[in-house]
């Protein structure tokens, strides 16, 4: 990795701070992330936009993390779709979606691409 490269990375968190199979909010700049740790994966975390663009609050952190046909979800606990934890696309409402961030662990820091 570059100098530049790494310069465009930012702390989110601790390790310790996420919750297994499950989803944690942080703040990153103005926006709230959605971060989610599953461990079992090749890519333990993933971060989306905390806001659910169907039901317009932030609440995607507190949703069930899953699997729908082959693709890791989360289903928005307000009216239930599901948003790609890679791209942030909603599998029910074509052309919604939100906006999903890179983001690795190092050591035990979480680390968010801005």
């Amino acid at each position: 990795m570059t100098a530049a490269e790494k310069l465009n990375w930012e702390v989110v968190c601790r390790r310790d701070d996420l919750v297994a199979q499950s989803g944690v909010c942080a703040r990153v700049g103005e926006a709230q992330v959605a971060l989610f740790y599953l461990p079992g994966e090749e890519q333990q975390v993933y971060a989306l936009n905390n806001r659910d663009p169907i039901g317009g609050a932030n609440v995607l952190s507190r949703g069930i993390v899953g699997d729908v046909g082959g693709r890791l979800v989360v289903a928005s606990p307000l009216y239930k779709q599901h948003f790609d934890l890679n791209t942030g696309e909603c599998l029910e409402e074509s052309g919604v979606s939100v906006e999903a961030y890179k983001v690795r662990i190092e050591g035990d820091t979480v680390l968010i691409r801005n």
